[in-house]
């Protein structure tokens, strides 16, 4: 007599790109009534995080510390710097701290580079002209101050171009009216709500050229903030994180998909403090619109839905909402902040429209995690002056300079 065994496949967790309260709410019930859930953490791994990395939205909103305010002088100095690199008639890939001198604003921009990294991981820089310049003066401008933040520039894409470029510059806005249906997998190509995620890199850079006739605020949230109630609420969950996942490669053949951590744990040495590195976007597991998760790739696990669900909930819980008005500048630490943002609608004229950097100090920088290492070389490794491109609208290179 045989028996006969059925083998059932893994298949996909109920989980959408935009997080459902109620399947979570249901999805963590189930699990604590019908698992053994781990109630101590990692070997290691610690009990809380103390610095100034770990803090709540709603007493980062009551300070007025986190804004930069330019004042009149520091903008003439940066028109002159903008004035002085267009004198040295080369591509935007040349723009640097030489190229783009700005000696008297270049030590508060370091003194904010190290509150990125080493303070509470984030500040807006506020006022420039932007009706003033035109648009490639713009990118000038932004890219030139940027370079006394994060010195290297990394790239907007995983590949080069056809002509051996790479767009070192992305711009985020609504560019649903102007490509076809259907060929959109990104968020940030929409007027719809972002959830919360890291992009790549170690600093993220966004500037305002113009925001939207209603909503599309901007949101951050301490993501050690949010591991300190994990480790005390729920260790199950810091296990979860700090084990391999299967990242979509969406259609990538040669890496269909990878299996990395979406947390990291380095503890203290000689020269750093011990930090936690959260690395995530939710899309990578769930799918969007036009890159749906791939059917022919692991699928992730329960466990790993509800960690999902609940790293966005409680970002979501105690985040900061940032004031973005036209001319400010973002800068934000991408390993220990996550961000965000609202849905909204432009009107004629206003059209929320932002221009993104991703950027590295090599003064400041925390060592890359070694799975994250191919990510950050495709990013940043070996970026040639010659190679850079800098579109000037949405959607295509058409329009670019510096190529």
């Amino acid at each position: 007599m045989s028996a006969t065994h059925t083998i059932t496949k893994p298949t996909q967790p109920d989980i959408q790109y935009h997080p459902d309260w109620t399947k979570y709410q249901a999805r963590s019930q189930r699990r604590k009534e019908t698992e053994s859930l781990q109630t101590t953490l990692p070997a290691g791994f610690p009990e809380k995080l103390t610095s100034p990395l770990v803090w709540e939205g709603k007493d980062i909103e009551s300070r007025s510390d986190c804004i930069y305010q330019l004042s009149d002088a520091q903008l003439d100095e940066i028109d002159a710097a903008l004035k002085a690199f267009k004198a040295l008639n080369k591509p935007l890939g040349h723009i640097s701290q030489s190229t783009f001198p700005l000696p008297n604003l270049h030590s508060a921009l370091r003194h904010l580079s190290n509150e990125l990294h080493n303070g509470r991981g984030f500040f807006v820089l506020r006022g420039l002209r932007i009706d003033s310049y035109s648009r490639e003066d713009n990118v000038v401008i932004y890219t030139g101050v940027s370079s006394h933040i994060g010195s290297i520039r990394g790239r907007q894409q995983d590949t080069r171009l056809q002509n051996g470029t790479s767009p070192m510059i992305s711009h985020i806005k609504d560019i649903t009216k102007l490509v076809e249906k259907g060929k959109i997998g990104a968020p940030s190509n929409t007027s719809d709500k972002q959830v919360f995620h890291t992009d790549a890199g170690d600093i993220i850079s966004l500037l305002c050229l113009s925001p939207a006739a209603e909503a599309g605020e901007s949101y951050i949230s301490s993501s050690w903030n949010v591991y300190n109630i994990l480790a005390k609420e729920r260790p199950d969950l810091i296990h979860t994180l700090s084990q391999d996942w299967p990242v979509d490669g969406f259609g990538n053949a040669q890496r269909p998909y990878t299996l990395r951590p979406l947390l990291y744990h380095q503890p203290a040495t000689d020269s750093t403090p011990e930090r936690v590195l959260i690395q995530y976007a939710r899309r990578y597991f769930t799918g969007f619109l036009a890159q749906p998760r791939s059917a022919d790739i692991p699928p992730i696990t329960e466990a790993q839905a509800e960690a999902l669900d609940t790293l966005h909930f409680l970002a979501e819980k105690h985040r900061a909402t940032l004031d973005f008005q036209k001319g400010d500048i973002q800068y934000v630490n991408n390993l220990s902040i996550f961000h965000a943002r609202n849905g909204y609608k432009d009107g004629p004229g206003k059209e929320r429209h932002l221009l993104r950097l991703w950027l590295r100090d090599p003064e400041n920088a925390w060592k890359t995690p070694a799975p994250l290492q191919h990510r950050w070389d495709t990013v940043f490794k070996d970026v040639t002056e010659e190679e850079q491109a800098f579109p000037l609208e949405a959607g295509s290179l058409r329009k670019t300079v510096g190529s």
